[in-house]
């Protein structure tokens, strides 16, 4: 496949940034659709890149926006639902009007981001509107050439899942930790949007799906406790069981930003490891979590303390 143009729903993300900043960087035309576009604004930086102000969910918008492009990258993805955002509309219904909209506009390749424990029995609704997606998918039929991609947790300097952690053990001294013993295998977000681009235009990775996974798996109270760690930070770290677990999760989920809901605390029953090593077909080695994550979270500490020092200064 020769492949010049991509077109990428859900690139104003935390993945779609850096997904859309190598596509550019590989030469790759980049078209952005997004629902606002002061939300694609740090991304209108890349030479190669525009933004196309549409609903994703309007089947003739998509068909406009996949109009000469050559792939298109589905990254749309929720953790918490929340008006109309279902997990039905987003991980099921979208990628069926994709499918459809890459055939009515010619698309040769579709690559799309699931998530690692898709399951159509799985004991969450996330997980079972996952396994509905990738159903459509896989169900595209020729010519389009699909891929399926699916991450274990995703973890960079953008990312919702160690930085919270980082939040509460600098403001906490104990940590009350639902589903403390549940196992993730994080990846780091660059190393998922090289495989991405990297498949582009790759007739090895047609009708392919590739979980992807960082080189080691971690409980989830031992990533709390290597956060603090790499913090200077010692809270006391307390398993919660599982009635305690759910009522946490049932208060924080009516909260504003929904930390955790139940459905979240679903996902967790089944670990999110992955069952080989990394795709040999993607041509490189994922990064170590602890290579990478010292790095922005120190960085990121110090950007904290900026609004603290305008406070005592009488300028916030």
């Amino acid at each position: 496949m020769d492949i010049r143009s991509v077109c990428i729903i859900g690139g104003t993300g935390f993945v779609g940034r850096a997904v859309a900043d190598h596509a550019a960087a590989s030469g790759l035309r980049v078209r952005v659709v997004t629902r606002s576009e002061p939300r694609a604004r740090e991304l209108l930086v890349l030479p190669t890149l525009e933004a196309m102000v549409a609903d994703p969910h309007d089947e003739k918008a998509l068909e406009r926006a996949f109009d000469d492009m050559d792939a298109v990258v589905n990254l749309a993805g929720i953790l918490h639902e929340g008006g109309r955002a279902t997990f039905q509309r987003v991980h099921a219904e979208l990628p069926r009007k994709i499918v459809k909209a890459c055939h009515a506009s010619g698309v040769q390749q579709l690559l799309h981001m699931s998530a690692l424990g898709a399951d159509p029995q799985g004991p969450s609704r996330y997980q079972r509107s996952k396994a509905a997606g990738e159903t459509a998918v896989r169900e595209s039929g020729a010519p389009l050439a699909w891929t399926i991609f699916r991450p274990s947790v995703i973890f960079g300097e953008r990312d919702h899942f160690l930085n919270l952690f980082a939040s509460l053990v600098r403001l906490f001294p104990v940590v009350p930790l639902a589903g403390a013993h549940a196992r993730f295998q994080p990846v780091w977000v660059e190393d998922v949007a090289r495989a991405f681009v990297g498949s582009l235009g790759e007739a090895d990775a047609a009708g392919r799906t590739f979980p992807l996974c960082g080189p080691r798996a971690y409980s989830l109270s031992e990533l709390v406790e290597f956060v603090a760690s790499t913090l200077g930070r010692h809270p006391k770290i307390v398993p919660l069981a599982p009635a305690a677990a759910s009522l946490q999760a049932f208060f924080l989920e009516h909260l504003p930003g929904k930390l955790m809901t139940r459905d979240n605390l679903a996902s967790m029953r089944v670990d999110n490891v992955c069952p080989d090593p990394w795709p040999p077909q993607l041509g490189f080695q994922p990064s170590p979590l602890e290579a990478v994550v010292p790095e922005y979270l120190a960085e990121n500490a110090s950007r904290a303390k900026y609004p603290r020092f305008r406070h005592f200064a009488g300028r916030g």
